[in-house]
């Protein structure tokens, strides 16, 4: 056999355990021991027993449990040779605590990691609706918390619509199923109006599914609110923590999600008593006070109208007088219009005359008049001329006519005659 390079040893070693001999990959189980964390990305710790031990490697992204040191747990992962360090490992894909006293321990480390991640605020939590009509279970529909549900839910209120999402409440593959059950919901969130989350007591192994980090966001991601009704009373899983109600069992899931009729009913009739025996109260204070108000108003009405009388009867004797006082002011006010008119009179004759008179004067001044005798108006360059030195020999000039107008050019210009005061 031809020797090889320590590259494809490495190689051929791992092509083996992967594909001949781990072809679905080897559970291991162990206690841990030299947990840590790297850069907030790499997971290194040791899985050892009594006499042995065997280095892990995994991301943050792949194993989500939170471990640490002494704590046991099985392991499910892929055996490999580092080419670059020679050393052998196990690449982990998911690790599970492993007994009573591991299991609590896991649980109360993915609690509190979950708590700080805000999934069990109270602030999130949503209400329920009070009348559901399509109810979404999430449940086994071989478990007996699931004929439990249905049967309490049926004697409570009838008529609902049930969507069932039929999925394994324990062992390996519980959590994924749950978890996809949630995924369908949100994508068909018209589905239901509620979802409740069930299954009947068991060990805390059998309740595993529900203290997974991938069943807790699951439900606390839900875009439709959340009960869960997991276990007995006395249990408590993440889920729990997760959902916007928790039930202590998967009856009292049913008595939480809807009311129940007979009690309803004797509370709208309690009700509807308390009402009508108040309204009979305040009617019958309303009526006492509508007769005092009206007695009062009655009261009020007829001080008024005496007072009115009272008024009217003195305005009366005031009009009286007044239409006396008028009569007076008639006489008075006919001599005085006659005198104003007389006076009118006699100014617009005056104004007429005068009038007359700047007529005349404005009609002897009129130019138009004056051009009708044979005089014309001599305009140059727009303008009226008044004397001939104003004017250049060749110019044109306009002669304005009683009828018409003129061109003309001057062809010679001949000084004014100036008087001769000798003479």
């Amino acid at each position: 056999m031809p020797a090889m390079s320590v590259a494809e040893f490495i190689e051929f070693l791992n092509t083996a355990l992967s594909a001949a001999v781990f072809p679905a990959g080897v559970d291991v189980e162990g206690e841990v021991a030299e947990y840590r964390v790297s850069q907030d990305k790499w997971i290194w710790f040791l899985l050892k027993d009594e006499q042995a031990t065997v280095s892990c490697f995994a991301t943050v992204w792949q194993l989500r449990q939170p471990l640490e040191d002494g704590l046991r747990v099985r392991i499910h992962g892929q055996p490999k040779v580092h080419a670059k360090s020679g050393k052998f490992s196990i690449t982990v894909e998911r690790a599970e605590p492993v007994g009573e006293g591991a299991l609590r321990r896991a649980f109360e480390l993915l609690k509190a990691k979950l708590a700080a991640a805000g999934l069990f605020a109270a602030e999130r939590k949503r209400p329920l609706p009070r009348f559901p009509r399509r109810i979404g279970l999430i449940a086994s529909a071989e478990s007996a918390a699931y004929g439990d549900f249905l049967r309490i839910l049926g004697a409570r209120w009838g008529g609902l619509e049930i969507v069932l999402a039929d999925v394994q409440v324990q062992g390996r593959a519980a959590a994924g199923q749950i978890a996809s059950a949630f995924q369908w919901f949100d994508l068909h969130p018209d589905a239901a109006d509620v979802l409740v989350l069930t299954r009947g007591g068991g060990s805390l192994e059998d309740l595993q599914p529900f203290n997974t980090e991938e069943v807790a966001r699951a439900v606390a991601g839900s875009r439709i609110p959340v009960v869960c009704g997991v276990g007995h009373e006395r249990d408590q899983t993440l889920a729990d923590f997760a959902a916007d109600v928790r039930a202590s069992t998967p009856t009292n899931a049913a008595e939480i999600v809807v009311p129940d009729r007979r009690e309803l009913s004797a509370a709208v009739e309690a009700r509807s008593e308390t009402l009508v025996s108040s309204l009979r109260s305040l009617v019958a204070a309303r009526g006492a006070l509508v007769a005092d108000l009206a007695s009062r108003l009655e009261a009020s009405v007829r001080r008024g109208l005496a007072a009115s009388r009272q008024r009217l009867s003195g305005f009366d004797a005031a009009l009286n007088l007044f239409a006396a006082k008028l009569a007076r002011s008639g006489e008075v006010l006919t001599s005085a219009s006659q005198r104003l008119f007389d006076r009118m009179a006699m100014r617009l004759l005056a104004s007429r005359s005068n009038i007359e008179g700047r007529e005349r004067l404005l009609r002897g001044l009129d130019p138009k008049r004056l051009l009708g005798r044979g005089y014309a108006i001599v305009r140059a360059r727009g303008r009226v001329l008044k004397d001939a030195a104003l004017v250049d020999i060749g110019e044109e000039l306009e002669l304005q006519l009683s009828s018409g107008r003129l061109a003309a050019e001057v062809k010679e210009r001949r000084p004014a005659r100036v008087p001769n005061e000798n003479l």
